[in-house]
């Protein structure tokens, strides 16, 4: 299996650029209006024209309304949509059903029974994203550079299909990936140099850092 990168937070053609120059596997683009990281999609249909067929489009949304999830998919044509809201198990299927698209669910991790929600989505979600929770007064569900308890993911059944976001940067990215049994990582605030501006040293950093910790993991007697 390739280890998944993913860029999430998108907002200029030269972040875009550099991350699929740089190897990303998904990009992001974020539908949540309260977010600094907000572009409308017709505009992530334009930024995503640089990446399409080379990494996967992925749409960001918290409890969309069907006329905006309408609009997303129609403009964006995005493969897989991140949802970061408080869906049910039967609002998924129909989303999958109706969309014909592959559903990322976002869980927000803070003890273990945060972790114990995810079971009954386990064979539903085509793959899961666990953030950490957002700090108290934060109206971002994500993006607000914090991580959780990494040691709470051992208990998580081998066989749930997972990325690991929340909190990561060029200094910590090693340790999640080494640690962690994640087959992806997501990050977004942590290459920024504001809330809501890539800063590209950052990026680079930060794909140094990885390549050189799933390089680590691949090694003799590793599994991905």
């Amino acid at each position: 299996m390739t280890f998944s990168i993913k860029i999430c937070g998108l907002k200029t053609p030269e972040a875009v650029e550099l991350a699929v120059r740089r190897g990303a596997t998904h990009i992001g683009f974020i539908f949540f209006a309260k977010s600094p990281r907000y572009v409308e999609p017709m505009d992530a249909a334009r930024l995503a024209e640089a990446a399409r067929g080379k990494a996967k489009i992925v749409s960001v949304t918290v409890d969309a309304d069907t006329d905006f999830l309408d609009e997303i998919v129609d403009q964006l044509q995005p493969d897989i949509l991140q949802l970061h809201g408080h869906e049910s198990v039967e609002e998924i299927l129909r989303l999958k059903a109706f969309y014909a698209r592959q559903v990322m669910k976002v869980f927000s991790i803070r003890d273990s029974d945060d972790l114990a929600r995810i079971d009954p989505y386990i064979g539903v979600a085509d793959r899961f994203l666990l953030d950490a929770k957002a700090p108290k007064g934060s109206e971002l569900p994500g993006g607000n550079g914090v991580s959780f308890d990494w040691s709470l993911l051992d208990k998580l059944d081998a066989d749930v299909d997972y990325m690991l976001s929340g909190g990561l940067n060029k200094d910590n990215v090693a340790d999640a990936i080494l640690r962690t049994r994640c087959s992806g990582i997501d990050v977004s605030s942590g290459v920024e140099s504001a809330p809501g501006v890539k800063d590209l040293d950052k990026m680079n950093e930060f794909f140094d850092a990885a390549d050189r910790a799933i390089a680590m993991r691949k090694g003799p007697g590793r599994v991905m």
